[in-house]
């Protein structure tokens, strides 16, 4: 049994992918005792030198574009790579000025970091930002109106739900993501300092494969809204980007609209408002206000 489809031309799900580009600044904010430890931070930096390289070049492949999330600093540290995302037709969006944890900003720093990053980032992009991702940590109510103010018609920074929907009180359109669709927690892992804490084991990669199959499968049945979250020094491994390409294969063996954020979230400015039953209205009702979820 399917579910009637919420999205164009007939396809039966939607899938974004969406790529979180830190080098190593996403590790610092993480663990800041890990600064001026270059064997450590070249495990982060590994995306840069290697992991962006091979997930480009598997999207050109699949003929697929994916959505980039940064901080700003990244591509001013970066910008011949960035270009070259933007000139295989990717979308870059805004994870703030610098990677900050967010928990630590007042609303109005929040408000100021993603300016000056979506500025930035247009400046090097030659194109708008239309997009926002919380770097780490939670965002303060309101910020959700003020990303609206200043052009942003979407974020990946929430859980919670398997459907876009907006921000309680605006249209701004919230991507969910969901664990079992990232990278990060499958893989991620230094010995010395421990990271994560609790030195998890590796995951297998058979075994993770078939997790993130498995929940296709499931997303595609009820017609939902399938989002990666990945990680160029993670999936970007020699050996895990094949684990990323049998995925995209199962994809495309589909009836899935596989599309950039500011894709789905520009058909989703179709839709009407949220239901007054859905949970990020009925939370929103109960506590007076909006908050942000953990990045």
């Amino acid at each position: 049994m399917t579910e009637p489809s919420r999205w164009p031309l007939g396809f039966q799900s939607a899938a974004i992918l969406t790529i979180d580009f830190n080098d190593i600044h996403g590790i610092l904010t993480q663990a800041p005792a890990v600064a001026g430890r270059d064997k450590t931070l070249s495990v982060w930096r590994y995306g840069t030198l290697r992991g962006v390289d091979r997930l480009l070049a598997l999207l050109a492949e699949k003929q697929l574009k994916a959505t980039w999330c940064m901080p700003a600093i990244v591509a001013e540290e970066q910008p011949e790579l960035v270009q070259r995302m933007v000139a295989d037709g990717h979308e870059i969006a805004c994870s703030g000025d610098m990677h900050e944890d967010f928990s630590l900003l007042t609303l109005e720093q929040q408000i100021a970091s993603v300016t000056r990053g979506c500025d930035k980032l247009a400046q090097i992009t030659g194109r708008k930002i239309i997009g926002f991702r919380t770097p780490a940590g939670q965002w303060k109510p309101g910020l959700a109106e003020a990303l609206i103010e200043r052009g942003i018609c979407w974020s990946s920074s929430w859980r919670g739900d398997d459907l876009p929907y907006f921000h309680p009180g605006t249209r701004l359109v919230e991507l969910p993501m969901h664990y079992t669709l990232e990278d990060e927690p499958y893989f991620a892992f230094n010995l010395s300092p421990a990271i994560p804490p609790g030195q998890s084991r590796i995951a297998p990669y058979a075994e993770t494969l078939a997790n993130m199959t498995q929940d296709f499968h499931g997303f595609h049945r009820f017609g939902l809204c399938y989002l990666l979250r990945l990680h160029p020094e993670i999936i970007g491994t020699a050996g895990r980007i094949g684990l990323l390409r049998a995925l995209l294969d199962t994809l495309q063996q589909h009836n899935v609209w596989i599309a950039t954020a500011e894709q789905a979230a520009a058909h989703w400015q179709t839709q009407p408002d949220n239901d007054v039953s859905h949970p990020a209205e009925v939370f929103t009702r109960i506590i007076g206000g909006a908050h942000g979820e953990h990045a």
